[in-house]
């Protein structure tokens, strides 16, 4: 790893993806830190159950549309559609000059409201727009993406038709997700089982709209694998166990819970889910990118559930903008440049959008 630079006034970071915050250490623990107070929360909660997290040691919270000034530069943050919860894109001004970083974000969402106010009223005269394209080559992007209202009412029809448990794989970090689950779980009259990480992170939002383990939402349960238990007596987690402890399934409850439940799944549950034999005409939905199921691990889990004769389908959108909703956005700013980044598919750019310029990883290079 190089040496921290000294000059380094700052780090603007859009959301709490793992591949946007991976290379903090590399700053050094001298720069302060800009990013949204909820995601401040969320990573902070997170810390305690994922690997690897990292908790700069100077955070400054920004504000949707909310203009600060770090250096000679002013720098505008605008909430976005997106997965991750407190995304944001960066209007950043300086010399005359402008430079719009649009982060990752989506116009299918539950937050589909903040991408069209944006187009509706874009900054103007961006000198270089660097716009993400993560769904460009993929299948069915060119032509649109489902919807999280789409994916409500799938899962509301396969939970309705399930006779056992169902095993739902997602990010619990995708906010938007969770609550589909959950008004899906309401409609059909099911349980929600999330696990105490989970629970955490739901609690971090601080959003009295998105469900937490409470009596205020009764349809939200906690079920803690034995996986958890261990972290919470080695890290003495004690506070997190009793604040999401309103209404608590212990394995012995599986069994007769499993046709009313939807738990929130991660491979490392299986073996409790086994001990209890709760599955017995279970289904199971892999609720993420369904690319993550060709990994080994995933795989495996694949055979597994085959073995025990449980079946698994995928019900999924992207986190992602479609091609419309790109080219709808790269219109309404209308940018000198549009540099492509956060892609598979860098070339294709120039067939979708105007003022495309390429440049590389690594380029240093002038407006």
């Amino acid at each position: 790893m190089r040496q921290p630079d000294t000059s380094l006034l700052g780090v603007l970071l859009s959301h709490g993806h793992h591949d946007h915050w991976g290379l903090l250490p590399a700053s050094g623990d001298h720069v302060p830190v800009w990013m949204g107070e909820a995601t401040h929360r969320i990573m902070t909660a997170a810390a305690g159950w994922v690997p690897g997290v990292v908790l700069p040691r100077d955070v400054r919270h920004i504000s949707n549309r909310k203009t600060f000034v770090l250096g000679p530069f002013e720098i505008t943050p605008y909430l976005t559609d997106h997965s991750a919860y407190d995304a944001y894109s960066f209007l950043i001004k300086g010399d005359g000059r402008s430079v719009l970083y649009t982060g990752d974000l989506r116009a299918h969402g539950r937050k589909a409201k903040l991408f069209e106010a944006f187009v509706a009223r874009p900054p103007m005269g961006v000198d270089v727009m660097l716009m993400e394209g993560s769904t460009i080559g993929r299948s069915g992007a060119e032509a649109g993406l489902p919807t999280e209202t789409d994916i409500e009412a799938e899962l509301t029809e396969v939970f309705g038709a399930a006779r056992g448990m169902v095993l739902l794989a997602a990010s619990a970090q995708n906010i938007d997700r969770m609550v589909t689950v959950f008004r899906a779980c309401r409609r059909t009259r099911r349980t929600f089982l999330v696990d105490l990480y989970a629970a955490e992170v739901l609690r971090a939002t601080a959003n009295p709209n998105v469900p937490v383990v409470g009596p205020e939402w009764p349809e939200m349960a906690l079920f803690t694998p034995r996986r958890q238990q261990r972290q919470v007596k080695r890290k003495r987690a004690f506070v997190a166990l009793h604040q999401n402890a309103h209404r608590r399934v212990f394995p012995e409850d599986l069994a007769a819970l499993a046709p009313r439940a939807v738990m929130l799944f991660r491979r490392f549950m299986l073996e409790d889910l086994e001990a209890a034999g709760c599955l017995d005409g279970a289904t199971a939905i892999w609720s993420q990118w369904a690319g993550y199921l060709t990994q080994p691990e995933n795989l495996e889990l694949r055979e597994r559930l085959t073995r025990l004769g449980i079946p698994i389908r995928v019900i999924h959108t992207s986190g992602h903008a479609s091609v419309p909703d790109l080219k709808r956005l790269a219109n309404a700013v209308a940018p000198k440049a549009l540099v492509p980044i956060h892609t598979f598919r860098p070339e294709d750019y120039t067939r979708l959008f105007d003022n495309v310029v390429q440049r590389g990883d690594g380029e240093w290079w002038a407006i």
